[in-house]
């Protein structure tokens, strides 16, 4: 299948990524170390077979992991798929046993910290990085950073039952990852034969365009409303949590997070469908 999208890779990165980085990092720290004070560090991660050590440790070696890529060092981790990551993810958890909460937890904020200092000294001229999710820009990366680290601190938050860490804000700082991905994430097998113009709004938030053609999938920021099949407006943090896997959409649309117009309304349902979770 083919797949574009635009992007511009020279834009700087935006204003209150870097300090969303450190304060992510940090919030995760600080459910690491409760975990660890109260004994939760085998409790297990709901919706996955990972516990709350688990997700430490992979989070500590996805921090170290982008703070390499950022560096301008070569660190292959799969092809992008589904099953490669969580091959990838098993063999490194195998290798790196370390489940105790505070190395774990300094770890993770040390390496977002390396991560920030070499985009600061200037790492950002080098090529773009061979990313888990295919080639990018570094102020791409921060924001697959951030994506990566707010899904499973989400992770974090529910097995912990502590609020969670994500707000308007932070998924406006993650849709330059989102939306360069999108097109590497779309489902073959439910976007052949579909030709369609998706509009996507996030109330209070961004806009997008999602086409989809031939078997082409094209991301357009901005899109404007009169070219859509499909208008879909939803809540920000419930369109994360949708497209990282972890809220169900016919949850959110039950909760009014998601509303849908325009001559295809019933287009809706079938878009969550078009993309594989990465």
């Amino acid at each position: 299948m083919h797949t574009t999208v635009r992007q511009d890779g020279t834009q700087p990165v935006p204003d209150g990524l870097d300090q969303a980085i450190r304060d992510t990092a940090e919030a995760i720290a600080a459910l690491v170390r409760d975990a660890g004070d109260a004994g939760g560090m085998a409790r297990a991660v709901p919706g996955s077979d990972w516990t709350v050590g688990e997700v430490a440790a992979h989070l500590a070696l996805a921090n170290e992991l982008m703070a390499d890529l950022a560096a301008g060092r070569e660190r292959p981790y799969g092809d992008g798929t589904p099953g490669s990551l969580a091959e990838a993810n098993a063999q490194s958890l195998g290798v790196f046993t370390e489940r105790r909460a505070e190395p774990l937890a300094t770890m993770i904020t040390e390496q977002a910290g390396a991560f920030l200092a070499a985009l600061s000294r200037g790492a950002a001229d080098g090529p773009a990085p061979a990313t888990p999710m295919g080639r990018m820009s570094r102020n791409v990366l921060a924001s697959y950073l951030l994506t990566h680290m707010l899904g499973h601190g989400y992770d974090l938050a529910r097995a912990l039952r502590r609020p969670h860490m994500l707000d308007r804000t932070g998924v406006g700082l993650c849709m330059p990852f989102m939306l360069s991905v999108m097109p590497r994430v779309a489902n073959p097998a439910t976007t052949a034969g579909l030709t369609a113009h998706y509009r996507i709004r996030l109330r209070g938030g961004e806009s997008f365009g999602v086409s989809l053609a031939g078997g082409a999938v094209q991301v357009t920021p901005g899109a404007p409303a009169e070219r859509a099949a499909c208008t879909i407006l939803l809540e920000p943090v419930a369109f994360l949590l949708i497209a990282l896997g972890r809220l169900n959409p016919w949850r959110a649309i039950a909760r009014g997070q998601v509303l849908a117009w325009g001559p295809r309304p019933w287009l809706a349902p079938r878009f969550p469908t078009l993309f594989t979770a990465p």
